[in-house]
């Protein structure tokens, strides 16, 4: 079994030299960006975002992912996996401090504290590893690279010569003679400490307790050029030992082994998701690994939710309402229909953020979840207008929806949010039927928010979802999104609130 990275199991289709820094069109429309923000926060040093960037194009790919998952949701090795990169962390922090010191023999210091920091890293994790029982693909690979990694020459002549280098370090001794402006350096030579009979002699005059004067010096890691000249004549006094300093440090200088320092970071995408879909378990929220496929595109999840709105209500301790879809058969474009803010937009980006996290190797959120592996994902959401673009916004609209309709193939997905409410409703209408037909002729995955309910019913591909009402109370809504024929109700009592046309509206406006 070879190990590659924890990320993908075969590095010359999933190399993580294809990291791309940019996020794909799709992650304002989907508020993705939010949810990779709040996932990699605090984590900038790993530079996770790349990560959250590539989507996999591999059914297997994805399980191998899915079993790392799993077996992290052990906590024994969770945590031990966190001490593993905190020993890590240490190391690196060492190794930062030793760059902006100035004296050489300090320099060496704490180079050789982070080797050992680093060894001791090693051996605690390939410890951890043998005492928990994995099941992964990744994991146990990973585990036999270590297990050899740690009985290698390479490692054990690094871990013998830093503990022999430490332990002479420790039998460095001096002795310090100041007088004056001169302070002369000599090896320890079993002199007495007279400190004891000092104190002894002066008891007797002692008559109770005194101020304490005496002062306590800041502990930092800058050395100061007294001190530096004194680490200096130490050094010639015991040459041998600075010396073997030296050349370790020269021999050494590339200790770390590429694959643990790579390990060390890309664990850190399983972590951050896991520390991160915590929080909406600890609110009873549900998540799920999905089904996946590239073939069938009869899809469903059951008790999912917008992560990025989710997340900020957990923080307003408010209420998250989860929805239910599917698709089955022919069926493959949901159209959705209701009032305004009534959850449309978000049943939408649900949508497309489980479809993508799935495709990321991912739990999503819901109790069950069937998905389909796209090849490419498609927004086309409403646009501010630019007002250094001469086009208008139907011809903008236009442009665009064509724009990807040429690139879609029919392992596409589209999420259309209100397109052309900028024109009249019957040419709405029109152009919608129009996109409709090439979607459907295309065989597409689709979700599409609009008022135009005709759109609903169009084809045996179309399937209704209406975000409802309470039914004594029309204004307030319930954010559930039904499997069920287009309420005109809803949709009058949209088309009036969005122009500002309720009766409440108008008595506004017209006093005003």
């Amino acid at each position: 079994m070879t190990f590659h990275s924890i990320l993908f199991e075969r590095t010359e289709e999933d190399s993580i030299k294809k990291e791309t820094l940019e996020a794909p069109d799709f992650f304002v429309d989907l508020n993705l960006d939010q949810i990779i923000d709040a996932i990699t926060a605090g984590k900038q040093e790993y530079n996770l975002k790349p990560f959250f960037y590539t989507s996999l194009n591999d059914i297997d790919a994805i399980k191998y992912r899915h079993e790392i998952m799993l077996d992290l949701e052990n906590k024994i090795l969770f945590e031990n996996i966190k001490s593993f990169a905190q020993r890590m962390r240490a190391m690196r922090e060492h190794l930062a401090q030793k760059d902006k010191l100035y004296y050489k023999y300090q320099k060496e210091s704490w180079f050789l504290d982070a080797v050992e920091i680093y060894c001791d890293a090693v051996n605690c994790l390939v410890h951890d590893l043998t005492l928990v029982d994995l099941k992964s693909r990744g994991f146990l690979a990973f585990r036999e690279y270590l297990t050899n990694y740690t009985n290698s020459d390479r490692f054990t002549s690094l871990l013998a010569e830093t503990k022999k280098l430490k332990d002479d370090l420790s039998t460095v001794k001096y002795c310090l003679l100041i007088k004056g402006n001169r302070i002369n350096v000599s090896k320890y030579e079993s002199e007495i400490d007279y400190s004891v009979e000092v104190e002894k002699t002066f008891e007797k005059f002692k008559q109770g307790a005194v101020k304490d004067y005496r002062v306590k010096f800041l502990d930092l890691p800058d050395m100061n050029h007294v001190e530096a000249g004194v680490l200096d004549l130490v050094a010639k006094l015991y040459p041998d030992i600075f010396l073997n300093l030296d050349n370790y440090c020269t021999k050494n200088s590339n200790y770390l082994d590429e694959t643990i320092a790579v390990f060390d970071r890309e664990i850190q995408f399983y972590i951050a998701y896991l520390e991160y879909v915590a929080i909406f378990k600890r609110a009873g929220l549900k998540f799920c690994y999905p089904q996946i496929s590239d073939k069938c595109k009869e899809v469903y999840n059951y008790e999912g939710f917008d992560l990025a709105l989710a997340y900020k209500l957990i923080n307003e301790n408010s209420t998250v309402v989860c929805n239910d879809f599917y698709l089955k058969g022919k069926e493959r474009i949901f159209v959705v229909t209701g009032p305004n803010q009534g959850g449309k937009t978000t049943f939408a980006r649900t949508f497309g953020q489980l479809h993508y996290l799935a495709s990321l190797g991912c739990p999503v959120p819901g109790s069950q979840a069937q998905l389909f592996l796209y090849d490419r994902l498609f927004t086309h959401f409403e646009r501010e207008e630019n007002i250094k673009d001469l086009r208008g916004k139907l011809e903008d609209e236009l442009i665009r929806i064509h724009h990807i309709l040429n690139q879609a193939t029919s392992n596409s997905i589209i999420i259309i949010n209100e397109i052309f409410t900028s024109t009249t409703l019957k040419d709405a209408i029109f152009l919608s039927k129009k996109i409709m037909e090439k979607i459907i002729q295309m065989d597409l995955l689709c979700v599409w928010v609009t008022f135009i309910y005709e759109l609903a019913s169009m084809s045996e591909k179309t399937v209704s979802m209406v975000s409802t009402v309470v039914p004594k109370n029309p204004a307030l809504r319930t954010y559930k999104i039904l499997r069920k024929p287009p309420d005109g109700l809803s949709y009058a009592l949209s088309i009036a609130e969005k122009y500002r046309l309720t009766y409440d509206c108008l008595k506004e406006r017209i006093k005003s």
